[in-house]
């Protein structure tokens, strides 16, 4: 009796698995492609743009308006200056679209970069944002389902008697090779796949503004701000917990780029730091640390009519629901832990991509058979827990409903035509 329930849920728990791979499995290895090569965001760059210069040693950089004229020329009015924390490295000043490098000792334009350039349009491809809204809420339903994956995966590959979790047999030619190769990279990777699927959510809209909500609700967040809007490049350079929030009313007048980045550096912000010139009238100077751990995260407000500080936030302000999410993105980008730390999210990505190529190869050596159904009481029963999961993410729950009525609808079709077909057969 035992073993004849355990073998229903396990039937059980392959169709969902197979039907979750089926939905999501092109999404997920454009994921891992894209997420893989993210992690080399630096590296990349440096490569391909004018990132890297030599610096003399005794020089000081020229004052940051001299840089920003030096880089605007007759283009749009510049909205943010990038200050490098490393000496050898150029400094950004963007307008509008365009990025513009520029040597601080010598004020030499060196190159110049659209749109983000290329890494921009790797992280769009890997948050669908290319799609726009639409993009944002599929890779909701994505993540939900590479969870369901790695949950059923699981289960599937837990060792039973004669059925080990890790083990390779078999020829490369035969189905029971590629069986246990899909099946011991899964079982070593699904730890850290989920990790990445539930760390990647508070970048979505739905889910991640209603965590947003949830965290600010309850006093878990971070200190309160006036009202009057960051523009929208400043907020992706706020942490991800103040990008809801908005910027406090200042004095008219303006004291400068260059005694802002002087009032910044008496704060401790002398390098590693974004400047966000002022989106409005009366709206204050934004100066945001350029973060690589969590811990790292700062952001100081001036005022551009008086110079005196508005808003000093930090690391140590932040509730414990904004510190955990933080931590996770952090972590989730490889930047928390040092080179270990991305590794670890570079094999998660790569053993993601393998197993959404060895997927279809073990789909083909079982002839491309579907699972068979499990007994419908058992199958009621998972898909009932499978719903459990949905309701945490719901989209990926809408999703699911959307999955069993279809199935219900086309068993119920051939149902009727087997029906119909043995009448005509009399």
């Amino acid at each position: 009796m035992e073993r004849g329930l355990d073998r229903a849920l396990y039937r059980a728990m392959w169709r969902w698995h197979f039907y979750a791979g089926l939905i999501v499995l092109p999404v997920l290895a454009l994921m891992a492609v894209t997420g893989a090569l993210y992690l080399y965001k630096p590296q990349v760059e440096a490569w391909l743009y004018p990132v890297r210069i030599t610096a003399p040693p005794d020089a000081r950089p020229l004052p940051p308006s001299r840089l920003i004229a030096a880089a605007q020329g007759a283009g749009a009015p510049a909205t943010q200056l990038l200050v490098p924390a490393r000496r050898d490295e150029s400094w950004r000043v963007t307008s509008g679209t365009i990025a513009t490098f520029i040597n601080p000792y010598d004020g030499r334009v060196l190159g110049r970069m659209r749109d983000g350039g290329i890494m921009q349009t790797i992280r769009d491809l890997h948050s669908l944002a290319l799609t726009g809204p639409i993009g944002n809420r599929l890779v909701e339903v994505v993540a939900g389902w590479a969870i369901l994956l790695c949950v059923t995966g699981l289960y599937l590959r837990w060792p039973r008697r004669g059925s080990p979790a890790l083990a390779l047999r078999g020829g490369v030619g035969g189905r029971l090779f590629w069986r246990d190769l899909h099946g011991t990279l899964g079982f070593l990777s699904a730890g850290v796949i989920l990790f990445l699927a539930v760390t990647g959510m508070p970048w979505t809209d739905v889910w991640g503004g209603g965590l947003r909500a949830v965290i600010a609700a309850n006093g878990a967040g971070r200190p309160p701000m006036k009202v009057n809007p960051w523009a929208p490049q400043a907020k992706q350079a706020l942490p991800w917990t103040l990008r809801e929030e908005s910027a406090p009313n200042g004095d008219p007048g303006d004291i400068g780029v260059d005694a802002v980045a002087r009032i910044a550096a008496r704060h401790g912000l002398g390098a590693g730091y974004q400047l966000f010139l002022p989106a409005s009238r009366s709206a204050p100077y934004l100066v945001t640390a350029l973060t690589i751990r969590a811990d790292d995260a700062r952001a100081i407000t001036i005022d551009a009519g008086t110079g005196a500080l508005m808003q000093d936030m930090d690391w140590r302000q932040f509730g414990m629901g904004a510190k955990t999410v933080e931590w996770g993105i952090a972590t989730h980008q490889g930047q928390q832990y040092g080179e270990a730390n991305r590794l670890l999210m570079l094999a998660g990505c790569l053993c993601l991509l393998a197993l959404c190529l060895t997927a279809p190869i073990l789909w083909w050596k079982r002839r491309c058979a579907t699972p068979p159904p499990a007994p419908p009481g058992t199958a009621r029963m998972v898909a009932g827990l499978m719903l459990v999961l949905g309701l945490l993410f719901p989209l990926t729950g809408l999703s699911m409903l959307t999955a069993l009525a279809g199935e219900w609808l086309f068993g119920r079709m051939r149902r009727i035509s087997v029906y119909r077909a043995s009448r005509a057969g009399r």
